[in-house]
């Protein structure tokens, strides 16, 4: 189990890498996340033959250690609509009943069906892979805790402890949150983990060897900063820095609204030579851009009124009014129609930015779903999509169609789920993933850019690397590499 000092420590990344480590060992191996806060969500295999949403964290996990990502790796998803509220997802799907439970009472109703799917999953795997969430310290929340010591004492886990030393005070992160776990707990740590260290690791001593006489736990890992791994960030925009491989010549501007989601369907352009990635918050963000983003967003109808009260509504509209393409993907489809009708109180009511001749109603039911399908005739700015097949997913409240009233937009793809306006350069799709998608890259960009598997080898060579000889076999009860076997 990999645990954290805190939020943004590195939990999923560390818990990738050692799922794809695990894997190559030959060890059948499945992630695991009794709990996750997340507006990244991926539509996996589900309960019954249906499917389901979970974290991306632990879709990629489960890409890593090269089996098929199902509802059970994360069997409670929490994606947040407000400041005060979350969607209750529960093994794949949204439980109303546990949405509307107060924090303390839904995680004890939901803890029956997280132990047994954690359990099916050590019954059917060698080695479970298991993230915490946030810090296991965090001693307000202790009693009603289901994703941290809990889930460790359920499986009897063996933990890491890792850190984010780049912030600062690593130290008293790793010995605070050692004293503050009871006693019992103290002994599951196998090691601590200082991870985006930059500079000469011999100037940490005598630090880890005095941590090691407070606690008892060594220091297994030291893990340098390593900007361009290529694994998509697990929640929120973490890293705001400008990104282009190369001399610029397309600049991408992506709204970062607040309630953005699928955030990291949009990793894939960080990586295209040319290509400058800027998450836009205000009109100034967007001057620049050659294209503009809408992406998903987990309550539109807010998001809407976020970005009109940026003043980027006009950013927008003169965007689009000088040609420039713009693309919409799901709830941003849904921004750019005329307007939005919730007659179920999912999202609210409210008029669209007018781009595209459309009209949202919010309905009761959500869609998450995995397709496979084709664009069709594309004109105007992304007319170089017309024909590409790709892969994608839904996952929204509600359905578009043409305005009643209007003059109908150009349809792109099937089941309405694709629409451009007359010029050309606005396109709304309801289907995530596109830029993860080798064909869409290609048509787009004429660019590859290093495959999924090519990053989580590249994860397993660089903890292989900077681990303490013997501890990553000591963990996964294997041999250690010499070791004669009795």
């Amino acid at each position: 189990m990999v645990l954290g000092t805190t939020s943004g420590a590195g939990k999923s990344w560390l818990a990738t890498a050692l799922c794809r480590w695990a894997a190559r060992q030959g060890l059948r191996v499945a992630p695991f996340k009794a709990q996750n806060m997340s507006n990244n969500a991926r539509v996996v295999a589900g309960l019954a033959d249906g499917e389901g949403e979970i974290g991306s964290a632990q879709y990629f996990q489960a890409l890593a250690a090269r089996v098929a990502p199902d509802v059970r790796m994360n069997p409670v998803l929490l994606k947040p609509e407000s400041d005060t509220h979350s969607q209750f997802v529960l093994l794949g799907q949204v439980d109303e009943a546990l949405s509307r439970t107060p924090w303390r009472e839904r995680g004890a109703l939901a803890w029956p069906r997280v132990t047994a799917a954690l359990d099916e999953l050590r019954r059917e795997y060698d080695v479970v892979v298991i993230e915490g969430a946030g810090s296991p310290a965090e001693i307000n929340l202790a009693d009603s805790d289901h994703v941290n010591l809990r889930v460790a004492r359920h499986a009897d886990a063996r933990c890491l402890l890792v850190t984010d030393i780049d912030r600062g005070g690593a130290f008293a992160h790793l010995y605070g949150t050692w004293a503050l776990m009871p006693e019992s707990d103290r002994a599951r740590l196998d090691g601590f983990v200082l991870n985006r260290f930059r500079g000469d690791a011999a100037l940490l001593a005598p630090g880890p060897e005095q941590l090691q006489a407070l606690t008892g736990v060594p220091t297994v890992a030291t893990l340098p900063m390593w900007w361009q791994h290529g694994l998509p960030e697990e929640d929120g925009v973490h890293d705001l820095r400008v990104h282009a491989a190369g001399p610029v010549r397309l600049t991408i501007a992506v709204i970062a609204y607040p309630r953005i989601s699928n955030l990291d369907e949009f990793q894939p352009l960080r990586n295209i030579p040319g290509v400058r990635l800027v998450w836009a918050r205000t009109p100034s963000d967007v001057v620049a851009a050659d294209w503009l983003i809408l992406p998903g967003s987990k309550h539109t109808s807010a998001d809407l009124q976020w970005l009109r009260a940026q003043g980027l509504d006009a950013a927008v509209a003169a965007h689009a009014a000088r040609g420039a393409p713009v693309l919409g993907i799901c709830g941003g489809l849904q921004m750019l129609g005329e307007a939005l009708i919730d007659d179920h109180a999912i999202d609210g009511n409210g008029p669209g930015l007018g781009l595209l001749p459309l009209v949202t109603r919010f309905e009761r039911d959500k869609t998450v779903r995995r397709r496979s399908l084709g664009f069709g005739e594309v004109r105007g700015s992304w007319s170089a999509l017309s024909g590409v097949q790709l892969q994608g997913y839904e996952i929204h409240h509600g359905h578009t169609a043409p305005h009643p009233a209007m003059t109908p937009g150009h349809a792109v793809l099937p089941d309405d789920l694709g629409w451009q306006n007359p010029t050309g350069n606005v396109l709304g799709v309801y289907l995530h993933g596109l830029f993860e998608s080798p064909t869409v890259l290609q048509a787009l960009f004429g660019a590859q850019v290093p495959t999924l598997d090519s990053v989580f080898d590249g994860l397993a060579d660089f903890v292989d690397r900077h681990f303490e000889p013997g501890v990553l076999p000591a963990l996964f009860g294997l041999p250690r590499p010499g070791a004669r076997t009795p």
